[in-house]
């Protein structure tokens, strides 16, 4: 009988109803997963998944039944939304409360605004005015978003909330809590306070005092933005406070020299009191540029509202150039255009870097109970995330300082050398020119469009603790740090595709370290680096390992997104993805004068990829910390030493592929390599005087110029003449002219005086 209760069961699943196509692929994203975890899941191909959701086949048993049990249980989670129907306006003074369905239960510790140097991207070489940029393997025809180019806001105003400009359109999108955009910019005009929006949008704001001003931003205003993954939570609305709204609400129009320093207001100031007796919250950080003022979440039900004030220095003129400056209108296009684009800024560039990375992943996600029905926080992490808890690094990951290294028992102010340290920095690598590079006439530097952004693009990573390993087999798919002997890895032999080739291995950096030394021992270095020893022809053995089992592809998303962001703001700027090689170099010179606002953004968007990187590493930022305790950064989650030095290592590793193939092809050598920045003498002051185009083609894997991550766009370009001449005043040789290529500028901090 109970053969025939399982055929019975049998039949049933071979009709078990699925959801239209598209609703299966809309269930699929709503909880994050990716089709691979899926096909993973149900032991089927990844291309049979696609065609689930394509339409294309259908499921059959026994993967069908198990199919329809996913779904469903992810229909309980994201059920479908009926279309809204049309919504008569509410009255002036009727509330419409800001609500979420994220499983974060209370606000976000964000992390304060701070410059590149110490976010730590490159923690050694500094490029003026160049900030990092792109992918150097990505495909050579990245798929170009289309361009959305933001109206200019208009001065048209009328009483209420939701009024926009009548040309323009509320860039909320179809989220009726969000139609009025994500942030809006507060002034003070003819007597009364305005708040620009997206879109050309000016509302008249009624709040007389700073916490009445945060009621009517959450009962109002209709500001914020979607959540940028199905698990996660809406961000937060944004208030940017000109000088003058700062006057009208009782804020200094900038801080003391004190006030700096701490980074915030004193705790008893007039309007923190006010704020206090409202019931009202701010986080650790206190009253500072960028402010959080919050309330304790109930249910789910989220009360908070970020401030940022550009007069005590919340837009660093090194990632927002002139944003500060700007009049409310232009302010509001430049933000609103970046959290499109990317995301609402959470704080400086390197934190809203980070901050990327969380929405895109979130550390929990909602779950139904299956006794009461209502939803709870998940007890284990979301899948492909890095969970809610802080991980401790490996012992050689460590940057110095760290608690870990106490159980080490060092000698005191013991100095780790390679063999005890994880060093993957970016380059900072040059050398004296040939004879024969003396004769040519011009020194051109090529760099990287978003190395650093596009380095991370298919990356796998470690999303878990480490596992340490004595004498393992290198395996190039497992990320970790692993102790082993590249001295042996000859440049002048090497493998480029599956041929070896002759190269003068003197005039090449060495790939394995940030200055460019041919290692001499065993040292510390990152998957990425011991693969492309073994990808140059050359055996490894390495004796010591600290891996990751727990690892997935973390830094996609974040990459597409900064990528499509990129790639549709240049493209507003003239700059397209399909131009030629002479158009692209047209079109790129001046680029950001064409629409300076846009410019902003762009510096901004390389800024974000760049600090956020480095924000991975955060080093300890005072507050009475002493070497061997913890500091505030490490108890992030984000707090990732390893990812960090994964992405610079592929990113070096990157630029040294294509550094050899274009030396197999063509003979020419860099003389200088800069973080993304690589520069060759040559006959001509032109980029296409160095890189190679055959019946209009690039040279294979080599360089190749254009907008896209990976590619590269010209840099600057001096004479020889001034090479030598710098070199000879400063009495070095080997003077990094990568570094001040881009405008002839040379000082005595660029040549480490």
């Amino acid at each position: 009988m109970s053969e025939l209760f399982d055929a019975v069961d049998a039949l049933v699943a071979s009709r078990a109803t699925l959801p239209p196509p598209a609703e299966r692929k809309r269930l699929r994203t709503a909880h994050g997963l990716t089709i691979d975890e899926v096909a993973s899941t149900l032991k089927v191909r990844r291309a049979t998944v696609s065609g689930w959701e394509s339409g294309k086949t259908e499921p059959r048993p026994p993967e069908r039944d198990a199919y329809a049990r996913l779904l469903d249980k992810l229909a309980e989670l994201y059920p479908a939304t009926p279309a809204p129907a049309a919504e008569t306006a509410p009255a002036p003074d009727a509330p419409v409360p800001a609500t979420f369905t994220g499983a974060v239960p209370a606000p976000a510790e964000p992390q304060p605004t701070e410059p590149i140097s110490s976010a730590g991207v490159v923690s050694e070489p500094v490029k003026p005015q160049v900030p990092a940029a792109d992918l150097v393997d990505a495909p050579a025809a990245a798929p170009r978003p289309a361009s959305t180019s933001t109206t200019r806001p208009s001065t048209s105003r009328r009483p209420g909330t939701r009024k926009a400009a009548a040309a323009n359109t509320p860039a909320g999108g179809t989220d009726p809590r969000f139609e009025n955009g994500p942030l809006a910019v507060v002034d003070v005009e003819d007597g009364k306070v305005v708040a620009y929006g997206v879109g050309g949008l000016v509302l008249d704001v009624p709040a007389k005092s700073l916490p009445s001003l945060v009621e009517w931003t959450l009962a109002e205003a209709k500001l914020g933005q979607p959540k940028l993954s199905g698990p996660g939570r809406p961000a937060d609305p944004l208030l940017v406070l000109t000088e003058a709204a700062c006057g009208r609400y009782g804020l200094p129009s900038h801080l003391t020299a004190q006030e700096r320093d701490a980074g915030r207001i004193p705790e008893d100031h007039k309007v923190i009191k006010q704020l206090t007796r409202a019931d009202w919250k701010l986080t650790k950080r206190g009253f500072g540029p960028w402010a959080r003022i919050y309330r304790p979440a109930k249910g789910s039900e989220r009360q908070c509202v970020q401030l940022c004030i550009p007069s005590w220095n919340a837009l660093d003129p090194r990632f927002w150039d002139n944003a500060a400056q700007l009049p409310p209108a232009e302010l509001t296009r430049v933000l609103g255009t970046f959290a499109t684009r990317v995301m609402t800024p959470r704080g400086s560039t390197a934190v809203t870097g980070l901050e990327l990375m969380t929405a895109l992943h979130p550390p929990t996600h909602a779950v139904r109970d299956e006794e009461t029905g209502a939803l709870r926080q998940a007890a284990t992490k979301t899948p492909g995330s890095l969970g809610s808890d802080p991980v401790d690094c490996a012992p050689p990951e460590a940057p110095d300082g760290h608690p870990v290294l106490n159980a080490l028992d060092l000698p005191r102010f013991h100095v780790r050398g390679p063999s005890e340290k994880l060093f993957e920095e970016a380059y900072d690598w040059a050398r004296p020119m040939t004879d024969a590079e003396c004769t040519l006439r011009f020194l051109v530097g090529l760099d990287v469009n978003m190395a650093f952004g596009a380095g991370a693009n298919g990356l796998t990573v470690g999303l878990g603790e480490p596992t340490h390993v004595m004498n393992p087999v290198f395996d190039p798919k497992l990320p970790g740090s692993w102790l082993v002997d590249l001295s042996h890895v000859d440049l002048s032999h090497v493998k480029v595709g599956k041929e070896w080739v002759e190269l003068d291995g003197s005039l090449l950096p060495s790939p394995f370290t940030p200055k460019g030394d041919r290692p001499t021992g065993p040292a510390w270095y990152a998957t990425p680096t011991v693969a492309y020893a073994v990808e140059l022809g050359y055996d490894v053995t390495p004796t010591e390992a600290y891996v990751r089992y727990d690892n997935g592809r973390y830094l996609d998303g974040w990459y597409t997104r900064l990528r499509d962001a990129y790639l549709a703001t240049m493209a507003d700027l003239g700059v397209h993805a399909d131009m030629e090689p002479a158009d692209f170099l047209a079109a790129m010179d001046g680029y950001k004068d064409r629409d300076p606002e846009l410019g902003i953004v762009i510096t901004a968007i390389k800024a974000t990829i760049k600090g956020g990187i480095g924000k991975l590493r955060e080093r300890p930022r005072g507050e009475g910390w002493r070497p061997g305790e913890r500091w505030r950064a490490l108890e992030r989650p984000t707090w990732r030493p390893d990812i960090r030095a994964a992405v610079i290592s592929r990113t070096r590793i990157n630029l040294h592929r294509k550094i050899v193939k274009h030396a197999a092809v063509t003979g020419q050598y860099p003389i200088a390599v800069l973080s993304d920045c690589v520069v060759y003498a040559a006959n001509g002051p032109s980029p296409l005087d160095v890189v190679p185009y055959r019946d209009g083609k690039p040279l294979p894997g080599g360089f190749k110029l254009g907008v896209n991550p990976g590619l590269v766009k010209h840099e600057g370009t001096q004479t020889v003449l001034w090479g030598e001449e710098v070199r000879e005043k400063f009495d070095a040789p080997d003077l990094n002219l990568a570094r001040s290529i881009k405008d002839g500028t040379v000082t005595d901090a660029d040549n480490g005086e």
